[in-house]
């Protein structure tokens, strides 16, 4: 059973996974008015996992014996100076959230939790994967600098990359839908 401290934690996590949703489809709005369909896309993508990743910890909540409470998501930014900004701003909020797991990883330690720390290891080897993507982006982008044609094949790239739902997350959605 979870602590009402641990409780409380994952139900700011939930918070910050939506909040990540949110903040990558302003992101791919911001984007959508640069014509850029393929990192649009990639936004979009990246908003579906974040997406799944609050509702894999609500479910976690609930099967550890607490209550999701969903919380006011805060509004992102929605104007950027360039794509380059956009990227940069890709990788430090994958660098924030992997703090924020980190922290989370901490109290499932103090708290004697580790079934929740258990669980928390798969968003660590997550955010691992996120940085790293996020990282790739950056580094496309700046590579392309200011050569339009460039921005134009890496736009190309991005929109190429693939939703791949998770082997739990369709059972998962599935038991969310009434009958």
């Amino acid at each position: 059973m979870l602590s009402k401290k641990m409780e409380q934690a994952l139900n700011g996590q939930v918070n910050a996974e939506l909040y990540s949703s949110y903040l990558y489809l302003a992101m791919g709005a911001y984007l959508d008015t640069r014509k850029l369909p393929g990192f649009v896309y990639w936004m979009k993508v990246q908003a579906l996992e974040e997406l799944y990743h609050g509702v894999k910890m609500m479910d976690y909540i609930r099967a550890a014996g607490g209550r999701a409470r969903l919380a006011a998501i805060a509004d992102p930014a929605f104007e950027w100076a360039s794509p380059l900004q956009v990227a940069e701003g890709i990788l430090a909020h994958e660098r924030k959230v992997t703090g924020l797991i980190k922290d989370l990883v901490k109290l499932a330690v103090a708290e004697q939790d580790p079934a929740t720390e258990t669980f928390l290891a798969w968003y660590i080897k997550e955010q691992v994967e996120e940085e790293e993507s996020a990282a790739e982006v950056l580094a496309k982008v700046k590579s392309a600098g200011a050569d339009q044609a460039a921005l134009s094949r890496v736009d190309r790239e991005l929109g190429e990359r693939m939703f791949k739902v998770p082997k739990d997350a369709e059972i998962k959605f599935k038991n969310m839908i009434p009958k």
